[in-house]
């Protein structure tokens, strides 16, 4: 097997892997980096240019992982995109809104190649777009030779998969992003047991070792706690959400404290692409028993809309808590927008319950001390930090102690490592190198090739 990393930049962002196998020539996922704006936003394409492209597939919905497929797609008219029955009810929604933030940051931010993709072209590519059950086997063939891939579920968020190939007497696997703990809305990852000849897994938290006494029920409980302390002394509470998965999982999660009595009773504010995605759960939820969520969550909440207009650096006081995307408090978001103006009160608190890039404002913010003056540079807001700001672990990738005691346990020749920043990989690698001797580990170069 061939592997091509096109992610120009590595770690995490343009996700996209071209690989090789026999005579079939596949790329798995086609990301979108958060982090960048035009064309160097996407996975380089160009190794797959003069090429026949015989099959895209697709682990999840995230952005990261789906933000170019349209892009691929013009490029490669005739090749068919495989992702799981759940992903299927979910990529046209998520790439349609990802174009219409694109055209306001054509206007906002003066990007001339922005909109990458139109919304006839996303509604053109969904006939070519296929939704495979998990567990269920599926041949494609080249020329010459013929492959069997099934998707297993990862956990992590709806629709999540790890992609088990079948090449010959080879069984390579793809980790995609994987979550091994149940959360509230979803089951972990059940992740095929035994020998690989390959694994490519993903790295996000090989950086951060989890303390014992930080369970995911416990971080649960914490969050509840600092929800009513915060409320009870007069502040507000801002979870900054991913609007895929995450702000599904939390809405369930303070749907179950507040039916047991657990949370304070105060307003709750929720809008935008986070809660139309609640109808898609809904629909999930019944249609293939993948998740657990129903529309009546937002309805026994009484969540109340985000005002359309939060202006930077201003304290709406309200009292109440927030939960708005995005996650990492990217700039221009309502999250960023808002922990603006609750950032310099000490009545307030910033609470993250996700994954954030140290190089975004969230990842930032998390290393900045109180009493240090944060920028806001798009909403040329200063403010000396007097609110709480807190992470709590609830991240939606595997603790990297689990990763690493499943790769050990596959026995694989290769080992190769992607989707995490240059210290997780590091972590990952050192520990692989002395728990597998007998596996060659590889952290690839991006656009280079590599037999594997």
């Amino acid at each position: 097997m061939k592997l091509t990393d096109l992610n120009r930049d590595g770690g995490i962002g343009a996700n996209s892997l071209f690989v090789q196998i026999g005579d079939l020539n596949i790329v798995i996922d086609c990301g979108l980096n958060p982090k960048k704006v035009g064309r160097l936003a996407t996975p380089d394409l160009a190794p797959l240019r003069g090429k026949n492209l015989d099959l895209i597939i697709i682990t999840h919905c995230h952005l990261d992982h789906i933000g170019s497929l349209p892009v691929l797609m013009r490029e490669h008219p005739n090749t068919p995109v495989i992702m799981t029955t759940s992903s299927r009810m979910l990529v046209e929604r998520m790439l349609h809104n990802s174009a219409n933030v694109m055209m306001r940051q054509r206007e906002d931010l003066d990007i001339p190649d922005y909109p990458l993709f139109t919304h006839d072209e996303i509604d053109r590519c969904g006939k070519r777009l296929t939704g495979l059950p998990f567990g269920h086997a599926k041949k494609f063939r080249g020329t010459k030779d013929e492959i069997e891939v099934i998707f297993h579920p990862a956990g992590h968020v709806a629709g999540a998969a790890a992609v088990e190939i079948h090449h010959k007497h080879r069984q390579i696997l793809f980790t995609g992003d994987v979550l091994f703990t149940d959360q509230r809305t979803l089951k972990g990852a059940k992740l095929p047991a035994g020998h690989f000849d390959t694994i490519i897994m993903e790295t996000t938290r090989g950086d951060n070792e989890r303390p014992a006494d930080k369970g995911r029920s416990a971080e649960v409980m914490r969050l509840i706690t600092s929800i009513n302390d915060t409320i009870q002394r007069g502040g507000s509470f801002l979870i900054p959400v991913f609007a895929l998965g995450r702000m599904q999982e939390i809405l369930a999660i303070m749907h179950d404290a507040r039916k047991f009595g657990k949370l304070v009773d105060c307003p709750i504010f929720a809008s935008g692409l986070g809660m139309d995605l609640a109808d898609y759960f809904d629909e999930i939820s019944r249609k293939t028993n993948h998740v657990q969520f129903n529309r009546g969550i937002i309805k026994d909440l009484k969540i109340k809309p985000t005002p359309r207009k939060l202006t930077p650096g201003e304290d709406p006081q309200q009292n109440a808590l927030y939960i708005i995307s995005s996650g990492m408090l990217v700039e221009n978001t309502p999250s960023y927008a808002l922990a603006s103006g609750l950032l310099g009160h000490a009545r307030n608190t910033i609470g993250f319950v996700g994954y954030c890039d140290p190089s975004t404002p969230g990842g930032k913010l998390l290393a900045t001390k109180t009493g240090e003056t944060f920028v806001f540079e798009t909403a040329h807001v200063k403010a000396k930090i007097k609110a709480r700001v807190e992470r709590f672990e609830l991240s939606g990738h595997a603790d990297r102690e689990e990763l690493l005691e499943f790769a050990v346990q596959t026995g694989a020749r290769s080992i190769v490592l992607t989707h995490g920043d240059p210290p997780a990989r590091a972590w990952f690698l050192q520990q692989l190198t002395e728990q597998a001797p007998k596996s060659k580990v590889l952290d690839p170069v991006p656009l280079q090739p590599y037999l594997v």
